[in-house]
């Protein structure tokens, strides 16, 4: 096969048929590996994954409330969708045109903890998601066949939500209650989407800040951080 000229390798990205690369920060050896870092996943005759399934329960009770409809916006883990989660609690929203510094910083570093420092644990322990396990549908039944192939250990979309909420709570840290409580709000929502066991979030929480640490050391996410804080000091200052 011919190589593909720029102009077009371009074209067939914008309109899809090709995929752009995800954009990261750090290479997965730089990233924490999340099998040396946690322990195995909790045993099907333990105590721990009795308490698993008892916050499976507790989850489905709440997929018809508010919270439910909000978890099932809390899956989709696209840059635009977690930027628009956080704009709220960060007081300023958050967008590639209104603050393309923090939408930069944001849309590179989540697969870095969504991705890189998930994927031996998931891989060694191919954990079953809860809805396999129950066969039973989620809040979210199109995802799940793509979803069922993976490992749900530790959770991906909440190592994304608590990573950016630990940034987010650095560069703003006048509202950092709002903004780690919105981070842990996104891991619950895969425990009532049925996506997760919670033994998985917590995990997951472990994992990202982990790769938030090791992401003060890269100097491309230190540098951009810096453009991170000077926009945030300029919204706050045109907003007196």
């Amino acid at each position: 096969m011919k190589k593909l000229t720029s102009a077009l390798l371009i074209s067939l990205v914008l309109t899809g048929y090709v995929q752009a690369a995800d954009k990261h920060y750090l290479t997965l050896q730089d990233t924490a590996d999340s099998v040396q870092l946690l322990p195995p996943p909790p045993a099907f005759d333990s105590v721990a994954f009795q308490a698993d399934k008892a916050a499976y329960e507790q989850g489905k009770y709440l997929r018809n409330t508010p919270r439910g409809t909000q978890a099932y916006s809390d899956a989709d883990s696209s840059a635009d969708n977690v930027t628009k989660n956080f704009s709220t609690p960060f007081g300023f929203e958050i967008t590639a045109q209104n603050t393309p510094a923090i939408y930069e910083l944001i849309a590179t570093m989540k697969e870095d903890a969504g991705d890189y420092a998930t994927k031996s644990a998931k891989e060694k322990y191919n954990r079953i998601r809860p809805f396999a396990f129950f066969h039973e549908p989620t809040c979210r039944p199109d995802d799940e066949s793509k979803l069922a192939k993976n490992g749900s250990y530790p959770s991906g979309h909440t190592a994304i939500g608590w990573s950016i909420a630990l940034v987010l709570a650095e560069i703003n840290p006048t509202r950092q209650n709002e903004i780690l409580k919105r981070g842990f709000e996104l891991g619950q929502s895969r425990v009532i989407c049925g996506y997760h066991w919670q033994s998985d979030v917590d995990a997951a929480r472990v994992v990202s800040s982990a790769v938030v640490a090791r992401l003060h050391n890269n100097p491309q996410f230190v540098s951009q951080l810096a453009k991170a804080k000077e926009e945030i000091a300029k919204l706050r200052q045109n907003a007196k």
